[in-house]
């Protein structure tokens, strides 16, 4: 089965996500492209992120990739979507650790901090890797999903202990 991959940017990024494309789907991922279309300089990222985390929610199974000058920004816009864990990587270890501590389903990158070829690289890991279920990082996530919908607060859950 092959797996989707749910894929966004800015004008910031948008020759990263372009080569990201290419790239994705000659690795045999099915790429679903959610803009920017064209290279727009004015263009809002905030629209293009959500909708992007959108999909991934609504598509189990699959990953999202959001794409920015640094990636800040859009992974903000990104956890903005109920059920969305996304995790900035800025090397291949911390895409690898997104996925396997935190159960990260999308990634953000920055456009402007690392060359194209790297930024292939730390999408690939990120689609490699595997949720480790661990325990411990299964805990966590749940306390993160139960928060999020309308569950106890952090201190709450400190004061039990």
């Amino acid at each position: 089965m092959t797996m989707r991959v749910h894929i966004a940017t800015d004008h910031a990024a948008f020759e990263l996500k372009q080569h990201l494309v290419v790239e994705l789907q000659a690795d045999g991922f099915d790429v679903v492209d959610h803009g920017a279309g064209t290279l727009d300089p004015a263009d809002d990222y905030p629209p293009l992120m959500i909708a992007c985390a959108e999909a991934v929610v609504a598509d189990p199974g699959s990953l999202g990739i959001v794409l920015g000058g640094s990636g800040n920004g859009e992974q903000i816009a990104a956890n903005k979507v109920p059920g969305v864990r996304a995790a900035l990587a800025y090397n291949v270890d911390t895409a690898r650790l997104a996925r396997e501590h935190n159960d990260a389903n999308v990634v953000a990158l920055g456009g402007r901090m690392q060359s194209l070829e790297e930024g292939h690289a730390i999408v690939r890991a990120f689609l490699d890797t595997p949720f480790s279920n661990g325990e411990r990082h299964a805990r966590r996530i749940a306390m993160i999903a139960e928060y999020e919908n309308g569950g106890r607060a952090a201190a709450e859950v400190l004061e039990d202990r």
